[in-house]
């Protein structure tokens, strides 16, 4: 069975997002010249273990008109821009990605990522989108969580955990680029 893989960047006191959306905290610059090797290693095989993608509509709204057309981001880019996209929302009718294949919206994302979850195939990301991770969350679906952790503060912005979450370890790695990966199953 495939497993639903969150991956969110996070600060060491668990801000995901900070009080104004951003993420000005992320560090580790994976994609350039100067990217630490490890790091760029391993997150080249986690985007190899996935085909799948799942956004929320805001997490959309800020990604569709850089994503299809980072030239920079190189092979993760390409990689990212060719995956299978779904995009959780209400509103949205269609959602367009460049030239590459547009997402398929789905009104009800649990259903979707269960009838996924049965198909066969590699693992389903779980990009950015705070809310709909907390809603596939209460709905048991997802399996694992991974945290790349940057080495700062905010004390104010949205965790990325607020409720009461069992979790198994299963990774710890620092990177010389000072970012570490944490990577937790979760328990159900």
């Amino acid at each position: 069975m495939r497993k639903l893989v969150v991956q969110q960047w996070v600060t060491v006191d668990n801000i995901a997002a900070e009080e104004d959306g951003g993420l000005s905290f992320v560090s580790g610059e994976p994609f350039s010249e100067k990217s630490n090797l490890e790091f760029k290693t391993n997150l080249m095989g986690f985007i190899d273990s996935v085909d799948t993608m799942i956004l929320g509509a805001n997490t959309y709204t800020q990604s569709k008109d850089y994503w299809p057309y980072a030239e920079d981001q190189g092979e993760y880019g390409e990689k990212l821009n060719n995956l299978t996209k779904f995009i959780a929302s209400s509103k949205l009718d269609d959602a367009p990605w460049g030239d590459f294949p547009a997402a398929t919206v789905t009104r009800d994302p649990a259903a979707t990522i269960r009838e996924l979850k049965e198909q066969d195939g590699k693992d389903i990301w779980l990009w950015g989108s705070l809310s709909l991770m907390r809603s596939l969350l209460d709905a048991s679906l997802v399996d694992e969580v991974r945290m790349l952790v940057c080495p700062v503060s905010r004390g104010k912005g949205r965790h990325l955990f607020e409720d009461r979450q069992d979790l198994k370890p299963v990774e710890a790695t620092l990177f010389d680029n000072d970012v570490t990966l944490l990577r937790h199953e979760i328990k159900k």
